[in-house]
């Protein structure tokens, strides 16, 4: 019998609506895994095993009783630790909130219960999500679980290497300059960064209020228009939210990218960047040219300026926010986070000002000179094949393991600043047998386009259908 935990989560939705599986089955499922494969992936801080096991009975029971279900409805959730439910642990992946319970429950996670979904766990993360690797001094990193000694990706590490290994079905991370997407690609799964404002940030804990962005990981395009779908939408408890209307994004899976332009940049997405990864770029295009898409070449522009602004602003919002902290237990940060925290605090407000007030003017630019030659952005995620976690541990590492390690988040970050919608799916395995990622982008609130891109390219490969080595034994 197929493990109920290889199903996307579409699939284990219509399982448990048609009678073909229960959520305690489901559940069951995911927990095996955890216990098999946990051990050597580190992909969790905690487990509700009791809560959860009611929450799946309760829906059982919904089923039986004939009660209305929801579109996720008896499907067990982990996601990255950083999301306030009242009552459970939230440890932000720090020892400062080791102890840290909240009695509050973030709008996205209500949202997902309403949709009959529940919480089983909190997933590994970054400390307070601010690295690209998985690395996590108080909590220990997290593995790739496609070849143990390397990164997961970060900082929504557990998120990624959990819904890879089976543990979840899909799995909320975020993304602040690429944490959604990163994770995504280093752990052959997918993933979708949606545009600023797009979904309610109430009850998450922040990095930089201008850059934060919530959204799902999970097996497929089809899952995460599925999560999205439930999450996204205006939020009274957040006011930058948006007031624009959600659409069906499953419904504009059809397939057809027939007229649609699909634009290769020229310039910073392919500098510095493995001829392994732009291979497999290049093959994931002529797959969506086959199904009617046109492919050009095209030079970004303000790109200079996009990366400058954006790396000023987030750091020194990140600052801010874990100013009182810095000053009153400086000791309790891993050393290569104090050190990005107190470069933030010298950075002058002027600098800052300034970053923040050139986005609008630099985002509607290259909307206008992008987005009226193509429709869409493909990219590789990560420039390069993935390193180990040795070789991007700035705690312990050599004189230029920074560089390494901040070189992973090269391609994502550019997105952040714009605030544009981006996208990660597996697209191949490189000689170490280490996922290789596309991502897609694309105009703001263009998230069913970009939905419908990757989708059409998972109708016609199975990248993320693979499962990785850890799983072997099962």
């Amino acid at each position: 019998m197929t493990d109920l935990a290889d199903l996307s989560l579409t699939e284990a939705v219509d399982a448990v609506r048609n009678g073909d599986a229960t959520a305690t089955e489901l559940l069951d499922a995911c927990l095996a895994n955890i216990d098999a494969a946990n051990p050597q992936v580190n992909a969790t801080i905690w487990l509700d095993r009791e809560g959860a096991s009611a929450a799946a009975r309760a829906a059982d029971a919904a089923v039986r009783d004939r009660k209305p279900l929801g579109k996720l409805h008896g499907i067990p959730l982990a996601h990255k630790d950083m999301y306030y439910q009242s009552g459970k642990p939230c440890t932000c992946g720090s020892a400062l909130r080791r102890d840290f319970v909240p009695d509050v429950t973030a709008t996205v996670i209500e949202r997902m219960a309403a949709a009959g979904a529940f919480t089983f766990g909190g997933l590994n993360m970054a400390e307070f999500a601010q690295n690209p690797t998985g690395h996590n001094a108080h909590y220990g990193d997290c593995h790739n679980p496609w070849n143990l000694p390397y990164i997961t990706g970060g900082s929504s590490s557990g998120s990624g290497a959990g819904v890879a290994s089976r543990f979840t079905y899909a799995a909320l991370g975020s993304d602040t300059g690429g944490s959604i997407r990163l994770p995504a690609s280093a752990c052959g799964v997918t993933g979708i960064k949606p545009t600023q404002t797009r979904v309610s940030r109430a009850g998450v804990m922040p990095l930089s209020f201008s850059h934060d962005n919530v959204g799902p990981l999970a097996r497929t395009a089809r899952d995460c228009a599925r999560v999205l779908g439930v999450i996204a939408g205006h939020d009274p408890r957040d006011p930058t939210s948006a007031r624009i209307a959600v659409p069906d994004y499953e419904a504009g899976l059809d397939g057809d990218l027939r007229g649609l332009r699909i634009g290769l940049p020229t310039n910073h997405f392919r500098d510095d960047a493995d001829a392994e990864v732009l291979a497999a770029v290049e093959r994931a295009t002529e797959v969506l040219a086959a199904r009617g898409a046109t492919v050009h070449r095209i030079a970004l522009p303000h790109m200079d300026a996009v990366l400058a602004y954006g790396g000023i602003v987030s750091r020194v919002e990140g600052a801010a926010i874990h100013a009182r902290w810095m000053r009153e237990a400086p000791q309790d940060y891993a050393v290569h986070l104090s050190a990005r925290l107190y470069g933030g605090y010298a950075i002058p407000g002027a600098y800052y000002v300034e970053s923040l007030s050139r986005r609008g003017p630099i985002l509607k630019a290259f909307a206008a000179e992008v987005f009226s030659a193509v429709d869409v952005l493909a990219t590789p995620t990560i420039r390069f094949c993935l390193p180990t976690l040795a070789d991007t541990d700035i705690d312990k590492g050599p004189p230029g393991t920074e560089k390494r390690f901040m070189a992973v988040s090269d391609y994502t970050r550019p997105f952040n600043y714009l605030g544009l919608p981006a996208v990660s799916l597996p697209c191949g395995f490189d000689a170490n047998g280490l996922p290789i990622g596309l991502q897609i982008a694309g105009r703001p609130f263009a998230e069913a386009r970009i939905l419908r891109v990757a989708d059409a390219y998972q109708r016609d490969t199975d990248w993320h259908r693979r499962r990785p080595p850890v799983l072997a034994a099962r």
